[in-house]
C-alpha cells in the first residue's frame, strides 16, 4: 500500500511539475540554510581549533596571580602590592618543578620579549619582534626551519649574539636567499644601543602560527618575531631570571587538566604558601580547546536553528498546496471511497504525497545547501563540511514536516462524504 501511495504522490507531483517546485522552493530554502550554516560553521571551527591546537594542545599554562580572597576590595582604587623578586618564577622553582614532575613533563617553555624594533639598511626595512627563548620554548612555537638550524645548548647558556628570522625578514632586508642568509648580521638600535646577532636559522612566516603577526596591509610591514637565546635577552634587558608565566609541555598521553591542577597545587604549597599577594594558578590548553570547540558548536547550532525558521514558511506552503490538491480531487476522493477505500488509505495516500515532496525538497536543500556552503567556506579560506549525522537530520526532518503540514488537508480528506464528494463540481 505505501509503495503503491508513493507511486501515486509521483504521479500527482509529475502531472504539476511548476506548482510542485514553487511547493518544495520553501522546503529547499530552508534545509539549503541550514545546511549552508553548518558548513560554514564547521570550517571556522576547524580553522580556530588548528590555531589554537598551533599553540600547543599539550601545553599548561602557568602564571602568577593575585591571590582573592573574599575581603578583597575590587574597586579600581584598590591597591594592589608590586611584584618583588620573590613573587616570581625563579630559576630554581623551574628546575625543580622539572625535576618533580619529570615523568609528566616533556619541558618548561620559557619567553622574554626584547623589544619591538625596525631593522633598516638604507631603503630596505623590516618588523621584528625580538623575544628571547629556551629550547622548550623554540619546539614549542614548532616554527618551521627552512634554512640553519636552532640554537645549540652552549648558545643558549653564553647568552650568544645569535638569532632565528623569518623568510619575511630575509625578504625585506636579503633579497630571499635562505641560505645566503646564514652567517649575515642583524644590526638593530634599542634604547639609543647598538646590537647586532648573527643569523643561524631561517624559519617559514605562517599567518596562523604565533611566529608573525599582521601590522600592516602593506606585505612588507607585517612583524614577525626574531628569536635570541633566552640568555641573550635577559642580559641585554638586563633582568633577572625571573618570570611571572611560563608554559608546560606535558608529555603524550599525560592528564593535562589533573596535570595542571597539581603543578598549581605544588607551587602554592611549597612557594606560595606564605606569599601575602601573590599564587600561582595553572590552566590545560587542551581543555580551553575543549571549551571553545563547545562554544563554537553551540553558536552553530544556534544559527542553525534560526535558519531552520525559513521551513515554516516551507511547511505552510505544503499544506496550504495540498488543501488546493484536496479540493481540485474532491471527485477522484469520492470515487475512490465509493469504491471501497477507507478514511486510513485516504489519509495516508495525502499524507504519504506531502511527505514525498518534502523529502525530495530535502534532498534538493542539501545539495544545494552543501554547494553554497562550501564556496562560502572556500571564499573565507576554510575548508569544511556538514556532517554525515546533521544531513541525515535535516532529511528526516525535512520528512517529519511533511507528515506534520500534511497531516491536516490528509484527514480532512479522508473525511469526506462520498455522496457529497461525487456531486462536487
Amino acid at each position: 500500500m505505501l509503495l503503491e501511495n508513493v507511486k501515486l504522490a509521483l504521479t500527482g507531483l509529475l502531472a504539476n511539475k511548476m506548482r510542485t517546485f514553487l511547493t518544495m522552493l520553501g522546503i529547499i530554502i530552508g534545509i539549503a540554510s541550514v545546511i549552508a550554516i553548518m558548513t560554514v560553521g564547521d570550517a571556522m571551527n576547524k580553522s580556530v581549533m588548528g590555531q589554537m591546537g598551533d599553540m600547543g594542545v599539550n601545553n599548561i599554562s602557568a602564571y602568577v596571580m593575585q591571590k582573592m580572597t573574599e575581603d578583597f576590595d575590587y574597586s579600581e582604587d584598590a591597591y594592589i602590592r608590586e611584584m618583588k623578586d620573590k613573587d616570581y618564577f625563579s630559576e630554581d622553582m623551574i628546575n625543580d618543578l622539572s625535576e618533580h614532575f619529570s615523568d609528566r613533563i616533556e619541558g618548561i617553555a620559557l619567553k622574554k620579549s626584547a623589544g619591538e624594533i625596525k631593522a633598516e639598511d638604507g631603503k630596505k626595512y623590516a618588523n621584528i619582534t625580538l623575544e628571547g627563548v629556551n629550547a622548550a620554548a623554540i619546539k614549542q612555537s614548532k616554527i618551521k626551519l627552512i634554512a640553519g638550524r636552532s640554537f645549540s645548548q652552549n648558545e643558549q647558556q653564553e647568552a650568544r649574539k645569535v638569532i632565528i628570522v623569518s623568510d619575511r625578514y630575509v625578504n625585506n632586508m636579503l633579497q630571499g636567499d635562505a641560505k645566503a642568509a646564514l652567517g649575515k648580521a642583524v644590526e638593530v638600535v634599542i634604547d639609543n644601543k647598538y646590537y647586532d646577532y648573527t643569523i643561524v636559522g631561517v624559519y617559514e612566516y605562517s599567518e596562523s602560527s604565533v611566529g608573525g603577526m599582521s601590522a600592516g596591509k602593506n606585505q612588507k610591514d607585517i612583524r614577525t618575531f626574531a628569536y635570541l637565546p633566552l640568555q641573550t635577552a635577559l642580559i641585554q634587558m638586563r633582568e633577572k631570571q625571573l618570570y611571572d608565566e611560563m608554559e608546560v609541555v606535558a608529555k603524550t598521553g599525560a592528564d593535562q587538566g589533573a596535570l595542571a591542577l597539581d603543578i598549581q597545587q605544588y607551587l602554592n604549597n611549597k612557594y606560595y604558601k606564605d606569599n601575602d599577594t601573590y599564587e600561582a594558578y595553572a590552566y590545560s590548553m587542551k581543555e580551553e580547546i575543549k571549551s571553545m570547540e563547545s562554544m563554537l558548536n553551540t553558536q552553530t547550532y544556534a544559527f542553525a536553528a534560526i535558519g531552520a525558521i525559513s521551513l515554516l514558511v516551507g511547511g505552510i506552503g505544503v499544506m496550504n498546496i495540498m488543501i488546493v490538491s484536496i479540493t481540485e480531487r474532491t471527485r477522484e476522493i469520492g470515487t475512490r471511497k465509493a469504491l471501497g477505500a477507507t478514511n486510513g488509505y485516504i489519509r495516508l495516500q495525502f499524507i504519504t504525497e506531502a511527505v514525498v515532496v518534502c523529502f525530495i525538497g530535502g534532498i534538493l536543500g542539501v545539495i544545494v545547501g552543501q554547494i553554497f556552503g562550501i564556496m562560502a567556506s572556500k571564499m573565507m579560506g576554510y575548508s569544511g563540511s556538514a556532517s554525515i549525522g546533521g544531513i541525515i537530520f535535516c532529511v528526516l526532518f525535512s520528512m517529519a514536516f511533511g507528515v506534520f503540514f500534511g497531516y491536516y488537508p490528509a484527514n480532512k480528506a479522508a473525511k469526506l462524504n462520498p455522496i457529497e464528494a461525487l456531486r462536487y463540481e
